[in-house]
């Protein structure tokens, strides 16, 4: 009886997960739809509705893009700070060892970097109103 707990609990974990994952979509799909219904409606009632439409669009790729942006910056900035994190925690713990395990640091460390890169210097500009 008492081996059946952790079975049941991760049968549950997984239900829980599946379930919440499937609300999500479910949300995601009805936003689309809703949206999609609104920009249609815009469109077919005045000769300026398309123009409006149009630039609803437009304002909500630029949002989206510099909400992408952000993130990424927001995730570089993480990674270099795991990076030091490691670096000096890997130092302290190594000691006079010959060898040089606190460089492992440096691999999310410079991800962070790369990723830090790729926003300022590599990716498009976001458009401007």
């Amino acid at each position: 009886m008492v081996s059946m707990i952790p079975i049941v609990a991760i049968m549950s974990t997984f239900t829980f997960v599946s379930f919440v994952i499937w609300l999500a979509t479910q949300q995601k799909e009805r936003e689309a739809f809703y949206k999609a219904e609104s920009l249609r409606r815009i469109t077919e009632s005045s000769g300026d509705g398309a123009k409006a439409a149009l630039e609803l669009i437009r304002e909500e790729d630029r949002w989206e893009r510099i909400k992408k942006y952000e993130g990424i910056k927001l995730g570089g900035l993480i990674s270099i700070a795991v990076g030091v994190a490691m670096v000096i925690f890997l130092k302290v713990l190594a000691g006079s060892d010959p060898g040089v395990p606190y460089l492992v640091g440096l691999i999310p460390g410079l991800i962070g970097v790369a990723m830090l890169v790729y926003v300022y210097l590599l990716a498009g500009p976001v458009p401007k109103d």
